[in-house]
C-alpha cells in the first residue's frame, strides 16, 4: 500500500492526516491526489466511504495559500455532506492556516456572512446558498484555483444542473477540477466534457456498487410487522443504528416508538430546522444517541465509524439510495451490517435493487422460518419503477393506512401524506396520482 508521504504532500498537511491516524493512502487517494497535484482535471466514479473526500481535500489544501482570498470551491448536494466535508477538511488542514466556511440554505446568512467577512480560503457549499451569495457579491469566484463537484449524480437528480452551470460558467477558466459520482448517466458525462480539461478519469469503484464488507441481508414481511422486528436486532447491539425510513412522517412515528421503548433515539427528516438537525446529528455522531432515524436526506451526509447496523425500514424510491444508505455502514474498510425490510407491497421494487448487488444476499424469512403470503392481487403487480427513477407502485400499498399524519402502529385513520407537504427538499410536493392517497411508503394492510 502506498503511504500518504510517498504522494507529493506539504509537511503541514501530511501532519494533519496523521494526526488523524492514517499512515496509507486508499486506492482513490493513491489515484487521484498525484494527478490533481500534476494540475490535471479528474473526473472519478467513486461510492460513499471510498476516501474520495480526503482524495480531493488534500490536493487542494497542498495548493492553496493562506490569505490570499478564496482559491478553493466544492459543491455538495445536501447541507449535511456540506458540512461533512467541512469538518474533514478542518481536521486535515488544521496546521495550514486555512480557513474553510460552510455556506447552505437552511442557515442564518448572517452567520455565513461573518464567517466571509473574516476571510477563508475554501468555500464547501450546496448550490443554491453559493448563487444567492454570488448574487449579492458576499462570494467572489475571480481567484478560484481549485473547483470540485461531490454527489454530482444527486445534484443532478436534484435540479442543479442549470446552477452549477451558472456557477461554473462565472469561475475562471485555469482551474483545476474534478468531479466524483457514484454513476455516469449521459448529463454528468456531458457536464465533464463542457467544463474539464483533459481530464483523467478513475473508475475505480463503477463495479463496487455491490456494498462489499457489508452483511447485506432482507426480511419479507407485513408493514405492521416491521417495528416488532426492528426491536428484536436492535437489542442485540451494542454499537450504533440508523433507520431509514422513505417518509418524515415515518420517521417521527419510528423515532417516538422507540422513545416509548426507552431508547435513546434522535430522529433527522425535512422539515426539522437546521439547529434541530444539527443538535440530532451531534448526538449521534458523539455517541450520546445509540439510534438515528432518518429520511434520505441524511444517506449523504453521515460519517459515523461507529454504526454497527443500518436498517431500511422501507425499500427506498430510488435504486441507487440503497448503496448511499448501507454505505453508512462499514466505514472505510470496517465490518458492517445492513437489513431491509420488504412489505408484500415493495416486493417487486425490491426485486429491482436485488439485480444491482452483487454479494450473496441473506434472506431472513428462510434463516428464521418467517412464512411470506402474499395476497394474490399483489402478486400481480408489476413495478412501476425503473432505473434511476423516483414514484410508487399504483397498488393497495396505501389503501386503509393510518400511519400517516394522525396514524400510528395499531391505529386506524387515513394514510394522510402525499397532501401538498413538503418534501425534504424543501419544495411543494402534490400527489402523483391526485387522489390524495401517498403512493409509496404508507402503512399498509400488507
Amino acid at each position: 500500500m502506498t503511504k500518504f508521504k510517498d504522494l507529493g504532500l506539504k509537511d503541514e498537511v501530511l501532519k494533519g492526516v496523521t494526526d488523524q491516524g492514517f499512515e496509507d493512502a486508499f486506492p482513490i487517494q493513491e489515484a487521484v491526489i498525484p494527478v490533481l497535484l500534476s494540475g490535471r482535471d479528474v473526473v472519478g466514479q467513486a461510492h460513499t466511504g471510498s476516501g474520495k473526500t480526503a482524495a480531493f481535500a488534500l490536493s487542494m489544501l497542498n495548493d492553496i495559500t493562506p490569505k490570499k482570498g478564496i482559491q478553493g470551491l466544492i459543491m455538495a448536494p445536501t447541507r449535511e455532506l456540506a458540512m461533512q466535508i467541512s469538518t474533514e477538511i478542518k481536521k486535515m488542514g488544521k496546521h495550514t492556516g486555512i480557513r474553510i466556511a460552510t455556506v447552505y440554505g437552511g442557515q442564518g446568512m448572517g452567520i455565513q456572512l461573518d464567517a466571509l467577512h473574516r476571510g477563508v480560503e475554501i468555500i464547501v457549499a450546496t448550490p443554491g446558498r453559493l448563487i444567492d451569495h454570488l448574487k449579492r457579491g458576499s462570494i467572489e469566484l475571480g481567484d478560484v484555483t481549485h473547483i470540485v463537484l461531490d454527489e454530482a449524480d444527486t445534484m443532478l437528480d436534484m435540479g442543479f444542473v442549470d446552477d452549477i452551470q451558472f456557477i461554473l460558467d462565472l469561475s475562471p477558466e485555469d482551474r483545476v477540477m474534478s468531479l466524483f459520482s457514484a454513476t455516469m448517466p449521459t448529463a454528468i458525462l456531458r457536464l465533464s466534457e463542457d467544463y474539464l480539461h483533459n481530464p483523467k478519469q478513475f473508475l475505480l469503484d463503477a463495479d463496487d456498487l455491490s456494498g462489499e464488507g457489508i452483511d447485506q441481508s432482507f426480511l419479507v414481511i407485513k408493514d405492521r410487522d416491521k417495528f416488532k422486528y426492528l426491536l428484536d436486532f436492535i437489542k442485540q447491539l451494542k454499537g450504533q443504528t440508523i433507520v431509514f425510513c422513505s417518509t418524515k412522517y415515518r420517521t417521527r412515528d419510528v423515532a417516538k416508538y422507540l422513545h416509548q421503548e426507552k431508547y435513546n433515539a434522535v430522529a433527522i427528516e425535512g422539515d426539522m430546522s437546521q439547529s434541530r438537525r444539527e443538535q440530532s446529528m451531534a448526538k449521534f455522531r458523539n455517541g450520546k444517541a445509540d439510534i438515528l432515524v432518518a429520511t434520505d436526506v441524511a444517506s449523504r451526509g453521515i460519517d459515523v465509524p461507529r454504526v454497527e447496523l443500518v436498517v431500511n425500514y422501507d425499500v427506498p424510491n430510488q435504486e441507487m439510495a440503497y448503496f448511499h444508505r448501507i454505505g453508512r455502514t462499514a466505514r472505510a474498510g470496517a465490518q458492517g451490517r445492513a437489513i431491509t425490510f420488504v412489505s408484500y407491497s415493495s416486493v417487486g421494487d425490491w426485486n429491482i435493487i436485488k439485480r444491482q448487488i452483487k454479494v450473496p444476499l441473506r434472506d431472513l424469512n428462510q434463516e428464521m422460518n418467517i412464512e411470506i403470503s402474499i395476497p394474490d392481487p399483489l402478486k400481480r403487480q408489476s413495478p412501476s419503477r425503473r432505473y434511476g427513477g423516483g414514484g410508487g407502485s399504483r397498488s393497495n400499498y396505501s389503501r386503509g393506512g393510518g400511519y400517516g399524519r394522525g396514524g400510528g402502529y395499531g391505529r386506524g385513520g387515513g394514510s394522510g401524506y402525499g397532501r401538498n407537504s413538503r418534501d425534504d427538499r424543501g419544495s411543494k410536493r402534490r400527489d402523483s396520482r391526485g387522489d390524495g392517497k401517498n403512493s409509496y411508503g404508507g402503512r399498509s394492510r400488507w
